[in-house]
């Protein structure tokens, strides 16, 4: 057998073994693993000439003698290559053959028969052989069909590595793509989708495989498919590269709402698709569109935002100055080209300042929305309303016929507003005053029409409010009487025209003054006496608080020294100190010199403030209020319950005494009823220990639920209107000079909301 498989070399009978290296090749070079190798051949020395010829090489050599155990060892392992003899007489090299395909075995497989049959080698070939080798063959058949072997596994190997490569390669791609933030999507060149990738399904809805082959304006918002399709059908006729445009897209989302997207288009060609090509191939050749669409939809929506609220109110929603002003430049430029007239309104809420401290800001803030609704009903389509600021509002009315139509929009604005309001669970009522001036009699330019209306409108307050007054030049000299009621201010000390008045307060049980808050009149010499209402604003506005604040505080000291000596006992001075003084850098010093020239001990003297002094500054308020208790001086909270803050700042700021607000008090109306929010001020006072006044007294029932309630200090016209000084002393005179709460101030401590006294 042996003699019939390799050439004898000589004489010799001594089978002549070989080594041999293949040819070196890229692919075999890099292929550095043993080759699992099955030997399988009946004839020993046919195996023993093969492992030979083969342990030069780098191959790992399992040898099998019968087809049975050729089989055994396939079940058991896995090889690279198989030489395999044909006719074996178990079982033959076509049956290893088919056992190996059932089992999907990988090797390369040589057949070696001395069969002369071509149905053989035909078979063998069928069943998967890579090569069949007829005994005898030469040695450099085998080598070259074991080289081939070597080289085509290697090339397989490699194309394998290749195509997971780039198949890993392409999930990624396809991963990033997927994951991208942007929908991106290619159009063929009728408009139709190719690809989109994921994304589509999670911005708008539309499942993606449902989208390729379809025609893009499936996606588009209708109002935008115009524009869609004028900038295709350039991306198909203009060569230009990219192009940026926004478009809409529909949504499957939520309400339905389309999206905001910016799409970059870019034209889709043959070369960017094919770089290696057909050199005939037109190199031009245009595929269609590739697009990148960004939601830019929050973007929008916040831009809108933004330039809607540089020109609008927030709370009213309204037009705010800026627009209004934009907007009476444009109607004033119409009403000069049609040589038609306009009118310009000026709208204050009369009594707003008292409903927002009473009710508080968020109650105050729901009043001007309800507010600015009524008034925006009134108005034709023309024309616009804006919100000013705080509780003002303007308007301009083009295309006036008549001054009447001014009027009648005027009285409809004001009929509206007397309407009740409902807030925070009951009725509140406004009434409005109102402005107009017309162009062109009354200016020509915006900021003059604006003025007059305000002027206007002033006159209107002055008149008892709640109604409308269009301007006249006369109404200028209203404006010049505050400018001289102004200019006046500044020498009423000098001239000795300011006094302090004061309105007792009561101890109900005794029915005895204990105390008084001092409140400041103006005796003007053509105007005569003028509340504090009527010109503490024109102080605020003209600097003139701090020196006026001194001579009130020089003024009640002097008038509490004669208290002093007309009564035994030591009463105290409530002293209203607006939050300019408080902030004034020596208030602390002043208020202890002037205390101590005129001897008057600092516990006499309580200093009221409200909740907006609190506010505005909390750290400066309570730096300068505990400076006043350091002094002696007590700390009223004025307004108590009518603001934001007040239960928080009992606890922050050195607070001694409560008083409850007259809009508390005239909801008393029997002294059997339930009024809660009294109640719980009483509550609390007793709680952390303060003490407590009631203010705006004015009927029996009030006094009595207030004593019933544990109330026991009042002030009101129920007892006393403000007196002048002279008539408090009288007063003071004719009380009965003994009693336990003269005992209480001449100690130093004041009666809190239970009877019982506390001291500061």
């Amino acid at each position: 057998m042996w003699r019939e498989t390799f050439a004898l070399a000589g004489q010799h009978q001594t089978p002549f073994l070989f080594s041999f290296t293949p040819a070196a090749s890229p692919v075999a070079a890099s292929e550095v693993r043993t080759i699992r190798t099955l030997l399988v051949d009946d004839e020993p020395l046919m195996l023993s000439s093969l492992a030979a010829l083969l342990e030069s090489r780098n191959f790992d050599l399992t040898t099998a003698n019968s087809g049975a155990d050729a089989i055994q060892l396939l079940r058991r392992n896995v090889f690279d290559l198989v030489i395999l003899d044909l006719q074996m007489p178990d079982v033959g090299g076509h049956a290893i053959m088919d056992f190996m395909k059932t089992q999907r075995c990988e090797a390369s497989i040589i057949v070696t028969s001395g069969a002369k049959s071509i149905d053989a080698a035909i078979g063998a070939l069928k069943r998967g052989a890579y090569d069949y080798l007829r005994k005898p063959y030469t040695r450099e058949e085998l080598e070259k069909t074991i080289d081939n072997i070597l080289q085509h596994r290697a090339l397989q190997a490699e194309n394998r590595r290749i195509a997971t490569v780039l198949d890993q390669s392409e999930k990624m791609y396809r991963f990033l793509v997927d994951r991208s933030p942007d929908i991106i999507y290619t159009l063929d060149s009728e408009g139709c989708l190719t690809f989109i990738n994921d994304r589509v399904e999670q911005v708008l809805g539309f499942v993606r495989r449902d989208l390729i082959g379809q025609h893009y304006s499936v996606l588009v918002h209708d109002d935008d498919l115009e524009h869609a399709n004028y900038v295709f059908n350039e991306r198909r006729s203009n060569r230009r590269v990219s192009r940026n445009v926004e478009l809409r897209l529909k949504s499957r989302h939520g309400n339905g709402e389309a999206r905001f997207f910016n799409h970059e288009l870019m034209m889709l060609s043959l070369e960017q698709v094919l770089p290696v090509r057909d050199p005939q191939t037109p190199t031009d050749a245009l595929l269609g569109v590739y697009g990148v669409a960004r939601d830019i939809t929050d973007r929008k929506r916040a831009d809108e935002l933004i330039a809607y609220q540089a020109y609008h109110d927030i709370l009213t929603e309204l037009p705010n100055r800026v627009l209004f002003k934009d907007r009476l430049g444009l109607a004033l430029l119409q009403a000069k080209r049609n040589e038609s007239s306009l009118a310009v309104v000026f709208i204050d809420l009369d009594r707003f300042k008292i409903v927002n401290d009473t009710l508080g800001h968020s109650v105050g803030d729901e009043l001007l929305k309800q507010a600015a609704a009524r008034l925006k009903a009134c108005l034709r389509r023309c024309d616009t309303l804006s919100r000013r600021g705080g509780d003002e509002f303007t308007a301009v009315l083009p295309d006036l016929t008549c001054r009447e139509d001014a009027a009648l929009i005027a009285e409809n604005f004001a009929a509206c507003l007397r309407k009740p309001f409902e807030l925070a669970g009951q009725q509140v009522h406004l009434s409005g005053s109102i402005g107009i001036s017309v162009f062109p009699s009354d200016g020509g330019s915006a900021d003059v029409l604006l003025k007059n209306a305000d002027v206007a409108m002033y006159h209107m307050k002055s008149r008892g409010k709640d109604g409308h007054c269009f301007f006249e030049p006369s109404l200028l000299e209203s404006s010049s009487r505050k400018i001289e009621l102004e200019q006046h201010l500044h020498v009423a000390i000098e001239h000795g025209e300011l006094e302090m008045y004061y309105q007792p307060q009561v101890d109900v049980q005794t029915k005895r003054i204990i105390g008084a808050e001092a409140l400041m009149r103006w005796n003007h010499p053509q105007r005569g006496f003028l509340s504090a209402g009527e010109f503490l604003p024109i102080v605020e506005e003209s600097q003139l608080m701090i020196r006026i604040s001194d001579w009130m505080l020089d003024r009640v000291c002097r008038d509490l020294l004669e208290w002093n000596q007309v009564a035994d006992f030591k009463m105290r001075m409530s002293v209203n100190l607006s939050p300019q003084y408080l902030d004034r850098g020596d208030f602390y010093t002043k208020l202890q010199e002037t205390l101590s020239l005129h001897h008057i001990a600092a516990a006499q003297i309580e200093v009221e403030v409200t909740e907006s002094i609190c506010i505005h500054n909390p750290k400066s308020a309570i730096e300068q209020l505990d400076k006043l208790c350091q002094l002696g001086v007590s700390v009223a909270i004025d307004d108590f319950g009518t603001g934001y803050s007040s239960l928080s700042y009992l606890h922050r700021f050195p607070i001694h005494t409560i008083k409850i607000d007259r809009s508390f008090v005239m909801e008393i109306h029997d002294a059997v009823g339930q009024f809660p929010v009294v109640l719980a001020i009483i509550s609390i006072a007793k709680g952390l220990g303060l003490n407590l006044v009631a203010e705006g007294v004015e009927t029996h029932a009030q006094e009595q639920y207030l004593e019933n309630s544990g109330c026991r200090i009042m002030q009101g016209y129920l007892y006393h209107k403000p007196i002048s000084q002279a008539t408090l002393l009288d007063l003071l005179r004719s009380q009965n000079p003994t009693s336990n709460i003269e005992e209480n101030f001449s100690t130093g401590a004041f009666v809190d909301a239970s009877e019982s006294p506390r001291p500061l």
